[in-house]
């Protein structure tokens, strides 16, 4: 049986790539320490007046760049996680299937023990009779 996540790699396409990278990338600490890095320098910078002010105090220009960012992100994250379900519905799928396949092997086994069961209730009964007559016969006189 195949891996749910290796058939879904097998038809994996740029876009879908393109969606994990910036999903596995966003959602990192590294991402956050280096956006807040850029941040605080974009600040500094415009506030201090080392450069041209590009981007005044209220930042208006910054606030544009995060709206891009967004409106990029988002979509990429969601179709990222449209794939892992995609994934978890295969994997639930397969899990289903082995299930069923546990079921009938199991009622199989129950099969094969009931009837061993029946049949060493048999040989115990067959057994008592036969101890019993055995007892009768060992108790009449000679």
């Amino acid at each position: 049986m195949e891996i749910p996540q290796e058939a879904y790699e097998r038809h994996h396409t740029v876009g879908q790539k393109a969606a994990e990278f910036v999903a596995n990338t966003v959602g990192s600490w590294r991402y956050i320490i280096v956006q807040s890095a850029l941040i605080l320098f974009w600040c500094l910078l415009n506030v201090s007046a080392w450069l041209y002010h590009w981007d005044p105090y209220p930042f208006i220009f910054l606030n544009l760049v995060f709206s891009v960012v967004g409106a990029y992100t988002a979509p990429l994250v969601m179709m990222s996680q449209n794939r892992q379900d995609e994934i978890d519905r295969m994997e639930a799928h397969n899990d289903y299937m082995v299930n069923q396949k546990m079921e009938q092997e199991i009622h199989i086994v129950m099969d094969h023990l009931e009837a061993q069961n029946t049949a060493l209730q048999l040989i115990f009964e067959r057994l008592e009779r036969f101890e019993s007559s055995g007892d009768s016969e060992s108790r009449k006189p000679r």
